[in-house]
Parts: structure tokens; C-alpha cells; sequence
């Protein structure tokens, strides 16, 4: 009784069919591969960002960098 055979799953198939329709079933396949696509998608982009090397140059050894040291002050309350 746990399992289920192929002739439950048919059943049940033709109940959803008959519940919902061939087209709300099309429609809602076609809907749920085009966001697993976009997920998809929306991944690689981000890969290919990680993957890409940033425009800035890192200061190569020996090279003085300029700037100005500031002490932070706290305010006093």
C-alpha cells in the first residue's frame, strides 16, 4: 500500500488535467521554464562578473602611493 503504481500516477494525471485544463497546464509549464531559465541566466551574469578583473590597477612593488594621514577626533558630549 506505501507505493504507488503507474496506474495511480495516470489517474492522478488525468484528474489534474481534468481539473485544470490543458492550457492553464501549458501556460504554467512555459511560465515556470522561463524563470528557471532567467534563474539561469541571472547566475551566469554574476559568474561572469566575479570572473572578470576589476579596471582598477593595484600599485606594483615599490611604488609610493601619496596621501594625507587625518586623526579622527571624537566628539565630546
Amino acid at each position: 500500500m506505501g507505493s504507488l503504481s503507474i496506474w495511480h500516477w495516470l489517474i492522478v494525471l488525468l484528474v489534474v488535467v481534468l481539473v485544470f485544463g490543458t492550457k492553464k497546464l501549458r501556460n504554467l509549464g512555459a511560465d515556470l521554464g522561463s524563470a528557471v531559465r532567467g534563474f539561469k541566466e541571472g547566475m551566469k551574469s554574476e559568474e561572469e562578473k566575479a570572473a572578470q578583473p576589476k579596471a582598477e590597477i593595484p600599485p606594483t612593488t615599490g611604488q609610493t602611493i601619496e596621501g594625507e594621514v587625518k586623526k579622527e577626533s571624537t566628539p565630546k558630549a
